[in-house]
C-alpha cells in the first residue's frame, strides 16, 4: 500500500506512485532485509525523478508513506507530512512522524547542512518549503532529503486497521478521532470516504486523499484495502 502527495504541480507524485513500490519489490534484498531495501528504494526513486526532471524549470516535489506486509510484520515507511495510524486493539497510534521542519532533529539536520528554516506563515525549509523531507525539490534537495523513518508492528488478532492520509485529513482530524470514525465501518472504502467527507466538512484547506486497510482476524495477515481522493 502506498499513498503519495505532491506540491508544486503534480509530476513528483505520479512519478513516485508509478515507480517506487515497484523499485522496492525488485530490491534484490526486499526479503532478507527490507528495511535497507525500503531506504535504498526511496533514495534510488528520488535520485531517478530528479534525473527525469532536468529539462523542468518548476520544481516539483511529493510527500510518501507506504505500508508493507511482510509475513506477519508491518513495516511503514514515510518520508513528509503524510501520516500512518493504527487501530491496535481499540487504541489509536500514530507509525509514523510528521517530518516538519520546527522539530529539533529536523531542524538540526538542516542547518547543519547549511540550510535555514523560518517562519512564513508556517515554519518552512528556506522560506519555501513546510516539510522537511520529500521527493523532488532539487533547489532544496541538499536539506529536503527522501530518507525514510521506519517503523514496524506485528500483525496479531489485536491489529485492526491501518490509514494512510495526507495532512489535509491530519490538519483538522486527531488520531483518535479518525480512529473512532471509522471503528464500526467494515468497509475500507466507505471509511476512507468518510473520513475524506468530514475533513472537507471541517474546513481542510489541504487536498486530502486516504487509505484505510483492514486486516482480517485469522487469515494469516491478510488485509483489504481502498482509497478516496478529494
Amino acid at each position: 500500500m502506498e499513498h503519495s502527495r505532491g506540491h508544486g504541480g503534480v509530476r513528483a507524485a505520479e512519478y513516485v506512485k508509478q515507480n517506487l513500490f515497484s523499485n522496492l519489490i525488485k530490491h534484490p534484498k526486499f526479503i532478507s532485509d527490507t528495511k535497507s531495501a525500503i531506504a535504498d528504494a526511496y533514495n534510488h526513486t528520488d535520485s531517478e525523478f530528479l534525473k527525469s526532471e532536468n529539462n523542468q524549470n518548476r520544481d516539483a516535489g511529493s510527500t510518501a508513506s507506504t505500508a508493507i506486509l511482510v509475513g506477519n510484520r508491518l513495516l511503514v515507511a514515510n518520508v513528509g507530512d503524510s501520516r500512518a495510524v493504527i487501530c491496535r486493539g481499540g487504541n489509536a497510534i500514530a507509525v509514523s512522524r510528521d517530518h516538519k521542519p520546527d522539530q529539533s532533529d529536523e531542524r538540526q539536520r538542516i542547518e547543519n547542512a547549511g540550510g535555514f528554516v523560518m517562519w512564513a506563515g508556517t515554519w518552512r525549509v528556506g522560506g519555501v518549503l513546510a516539510v522537511s523531507r520529500a521527493f523532488g525539490d532539487r533547489h532544496l534537495k541538499q536539506y529536503v532529503v527522501a530518507d525514510p523513518e521506519i517503523q514496524e508492528e506485528k500483525i496479531d488478532n489485536s491489529l485492526e486497521f491501518l490509514i494512510l492520509a495526507s495532512d489535509g485529513l491530519w490538519d483538522v482530524v486527531s488520531n483518535e478521532e479518525a480512529v473512532a470514525m471509522i471503528k464500526p465501518i467494515q468497509d475500507p472504502e466507505q471509511a476512507a470516504k468518510q473520513l475524506m467527507q468530514e475533513a472537507y466538512q471541517r474546513g481542510s484547506a489541504d487536498n486530502i486523499t486516504c487509505v484505510v486497510v483492514r486486516f482480517l482476524v485469522n487469515q494469516g495477515g491478510s488485509s483489504r484495502n481502498a482509497s478516496a481522493t478529494a
